[in-house]
């Protein structure tokens, strides 16, 4: 039982015997003391003025009273209105630093909660290549899936390749008709950014159509819907729909590239995926579903044999889901792979879909028609919705001008670590010194990114991510190379248990105390789907240590039982922040 668990039990209690009533433990409040008072814990007691008949001062000194006696681990207490500060025993936290010193993973659950857990994220489309958003897409569910792991869960690492539809075949099209026999081979691109160059080279011509036909006296939306491109696009979809070979064999070539294309981004990211699905093998599954509704009035005709779903009752609107052509919408698409992915892992206890704002309505539409749909599993379906990002302007431009490409921004964060590293006069030239360059380069984007509450929009600022001084990955990376420095310098130390009637000052007291929060952070991050409040967890942790290093020279220390404490607390430290890095996919140097 850890320690608010304790204290909530013996608080529980104690009310009950003071008062003769049982409180609602979801009303006992722990908060950080400020450090204007004495204290570890702070509950605030104004929620039991009712039970106790008397004032918040009063009530606070009867329990504060209670846990005194009742309760080892409270050592003295004070009150300050309406807040009880408790002092936590020394014993408490040696006996506490003890064990998870002695835990190899401290803070990680077993594996054995009986869930699984699938996380799907990346999801791109095969007609370009990965942007900045995929990037915060990617890390959020990676870290996430990490998380739920180290929470005890088995999870499922999972894509939706968007394979098939309309805009794949507008880059098909376009190569095509423009491409004269084009490779990844002969261009020196890698696929998918040469399959995304014919994607914008279908909107130029497209657009031009558009503009063509508006001169010539049609509406915008009639020109949209009659450029000689578009017609050209839907009737080669709709070719593809009926395996025509010549555009099967197109299809199946051009995303060949792009899949190699992505491999490599995704292997630069340090990321994997356990299982990945397609939308080209789900979306006739998902129209047979909207079929067998179809027959049980759950969904409904229009004129022109389009089928729609109406979720006007629940707030929503009226959906579409067959087009009149009985082609498949995107929603038809998600029905089929939400169900194929049921029926391949049958215990599965929900699914975590990573994908931006934009598509809040979309899910709710989702997951409320798979409800109606009959399948109860749809209640533990959860969108990570994430907010999109900038960055500042003129900075990192892609190829097109108009996103920034992945691998671009990627390469440029890993030459800025290299610049700056060498501007400091700390750089080197070697193998050796590139893969450092690498991991700070990679570390600054990754933390930067997931050190936000993944439901805000973001400025992803490069020169700020790479700030060794800063509240950012490389400073993290910096106070794991410092600790790996300590101990290799140190002559040794021994992981023997320390006493628990060692003396420790406050500042030691207050790392074990921070240290203490780990498993409740990593457990609160699980539940919230937030990398976020892990990444700032781990950075107050590296502040914290790099003042303790500061005032205590651990290797300076004669006490040999005092040194090997602080060289004791100096491993576990670095220990959470190691692990906790490699839960946001960030690598810990030994050396900076």
């Amino acid at each position: 039982m850890n320690l608010e668990d304790k204290l909530k039990s013996a608080i529980v209690d104690g009310i009950e015997k003071l008062y003769n009533q049982k409180p609602d433990e979801k009303r006992i409040n722990f908060q950080k003391t400020s450090k204007d008072f004495e204290g570890d814990v702070t509950i605030v007691v104004f929620p039991f003025t009712g039970i106790s008949k008397k004032s918040p001062e009063q009530t606070a000194k009867d329990i504060g009273t209670y846990l005194k006696e009742n309760l080892t681990e409270v050592e003295n207490f004070n009150v300050v209105k309406g807040f009880l500060n408790l002092v936590i025993s020394s014993s408490f936290w040696l006996d506490f630093f003890n064990t998870a010193s002695a835990t190899e993973h401290f803070g990680f659950s077993p594996a054995n909660t009986g869930k699984t857990m699938m996380v799907e994220y990346a999801s791109p489309n095969t007609n370009k290549p990965l942007h900045l958003g995929h990037i915060r897409n990617i890390l959020l569910g990676y870290s996430v899936a990490e998380i739920l792991k180290a929470n005890g869960h088995k999870v499922l690492k999972v894509q939706v390749i968007n394979d098939r539809g309309i805009h794949i075949c507008k880059s098909m099209l376009a190569w095509q008709k423009w491409g004269n026999g084009e490779t990844p081979e002969t261009s020196g691109l890698k696929g998918d950014k040469l399959v995304g160059k014919y994607y914008v080279e279908f909107d130029k011509h497209y657009k031009s159509e558009i503009a063509e036909l508006v001169a010539n006296g049609l509406t915008k939306e009639e020109a949209e819907k009659q450029a000689p491109s578009i017609v050209e696009a839907q009737a080669m979809l709709l070719k593809w729909e009926a395996k025509d070979p010549e555009v099967y064999a197109l299809w199946e070539m051009m995303n060949s590239w792009v899949y190699a294309g992505f491999d490599v981004t995704y292997n630069s990211l340090g990321v994997n995926f356990d299982k990945l699905y397609y939308e080209s093998q789900t979306w006739l599954r998902g129209k047979d579903e909207v079929l067998k509704g179809l027959d049980q009035s759950i969904f409904y005709r229009k004129e022109g044999q389009s089928v729609w779903v109406d979720l006007t009752k629940e707030g929503l609107d009226e959906k579409v889901l067959l087009r009149s052509d009985g082609t498949a919408v995107y929603i038809t698409q998600d029905i089929g792979t939400a169900i194929l992915r049921y029926n391949d892992f049958p215990d599965l206890s929900g699914i975590v879909y990573t994908v931006a704002t934009e598509q809040d309505y979309h899910f709710k539409v989702l997951f409320l028609i798979l409800q109606k749909l009959g399948f109860e599993w749809a209640k533990n379906c959860y969108h990570l919705s994430y907010g999109m990002v900038d960055l500042p302007s003129g900075k990192m431009k892609s190829r097109e001008g108009t996103v920034v490409d992945a691998d671009d921004l990627m390469e440029e964060m890993i030459t800025t670590a290299k610049e700056i590293s060498l501007e400091k006069g700390k750089g080197e030239d070697n193998a050796d010194a590139e893969e450092l360059y690498r991991m700070i380069g990679m570390a600054a984007l990754k933390y930067f990114i997931l050190k936000v509450d993944p439901k805000k929009k973001m400025l992803f600022n490069p020169q700020e991510s790479i700030d060794i001084n800063g509240h950012t990955g490389p400073f993290i990376q910096y106070t794991h190379a410092r600790i790996k420095s300590l101990l290799r310098r140190a002559d040794s130390h021994s992981a023997t248990a320390v006493s628990s009637t060692l003396s420790i000052l406050p500042k030691e007291k207050e790392l074990i105390k921070l240290i203490h929060q780990f498993s409740a952070v990593l457990k609160e991050a699980g539940e919230a789907y937030s990398p976020a409040l892990l990444a700032n967890y781990i950075y107050e942790l590296a502040k914290e240590y790099n003042q303790f290093y500061h005032d205590f020279p651990v290797l300076k220390e004669e006490d040999e039982a005092k040194k090997n404490f602080r060289l004791q607390l100096t491993v576990l430290t670095g220990r959470i922040i190691k692990d906790s890095l490699r839960l946001l996919g960030i690598q810990a140097p030994e050396k900076m």
